[in-house]
């Protein structure tokens, strides 16, 4: 690993912290011109029952899809904790590496607490992990070699850069959520620059076999973060009628959105490591809707 670049990294994070409690406005009040989520990114937004919906109905659902995706986020960085505690057992005090990863557990952490609090914010009532999404959440943080846990981290991370890119890009987004994003957006982009920094070797001495069971870790990886997103819970939240068979439909929905707007940086990255071939494009087309 170049320790150089780690060592710069570590700079950063030591002299430019961002920190929740002043880098993001709490006290903003919601503007009447503005909303919590982007009018793409809600799931049902397209959909012909979306022109049936009230405006109140809408606001519902963008408000419970974002409290959604913030919880979903706080609970897998918790589990990244769990894994990166681990990792460093296995290096010296005085490395680079380690005293990276203690920078990132430490944001990381004020992550959990920032979308937490955010939550709290928008009077949101998250949806808990289902049974599987616990089961492989401990399975994966306790068990997995380090190699996929960062192929796990990596992909999760720019799925969240890319959804914040859609929030800070929209002009009507509430601005204590935008700023959320962007703080998140800033500090993700540095793991993002050390997991690539650790992976650099193994992909770069990886065969055909290793780089197809990377390009499907992160596959499934990806499929199972997005599926914690929308849930019937929410359309019954909202008031909406039929809510069962409305969530079937949305569900099969967002998942064309979410390939569109957050899946392009984790596409490219899966590209770059020659990831892509006749065993891992369809997987990919079938879990994530690609057309590789």
């Amino acid at each position: 690993m170049d320790t150089v670049a780690v060592e710069r990294l570590i700079g950063i994070s030591i002299d430019k912290p961002l920190m929740p409690e002043t880098y993001v406005p709490w006290s903003n009040t919601l503007e009447a011109h503005e909303h919590v989520l982007p009018d793409h990114l809600v799931s049902l937004e397209g959909m012909p029952e979306y022109e049936t919906l009230t405006k109140t109905q809408i606001d519902e659902i963008r408000r419970h899809e974002v409290v959604q995706f913030m919880y979903s986020y706080a609970w897998g960085e918790g589990l990244l904790n769990a894994f990166l505690t681990r990792q460093i057992y296995n290096l010296l005090p005085e490395s680079p590496q380690y005293r990276f990863i203690l920078r990132e557990v430490i944001e990381e952490s004020r992550h959990q607490e920032m979308f937490l609090r955010g939550i709290a914010l928008l009077n949101g009532s998250p949806i808990p992990p289902t049974k599987m999404h616990a089961f492989w959440g401990k399975i994966s943080s306790r068990y997995f070699p380090a190699t996929w846990m960062f192929l796990v981290a990596i992909s999760s991370e720019y799925v969240a850069d890319a959804y914040g890119r859609e929030v800070q890009a929209d002009k009507n987004m509430y601005s204590t959520l935008r700023k959320m994003a962007e703080l998140h957006q800033i500090e993700e982009g540095r793991h993002i620059a050390f997991t690539k920094l650790y992976l650099e070797k193994h992909i770069l001495n990886a065969g055909f076999i290793r780089r197809s069971v990377y390009a499907i870790i992160i596959a499934l990886n990806v499929h199972f973060v997005r599926t914690m997103y929308v849930k019937q819970a929410i359309f019954e939240r909202a008031g909406v009628s039929d809510s069962k068979r409305l969530f079937k439909k949305a569900k099969k929905h967002y998942r064309n959105k979410f390939t569109q707007y957050c899946l392009s940086t984790t596409i490219q990255f899966t590209k770059e490591m020659n990831g892509f071939n006749w065993i891992t494009r369809p997987i990919w087309n079938r879990l994530l809707n690609t057309k590789l």
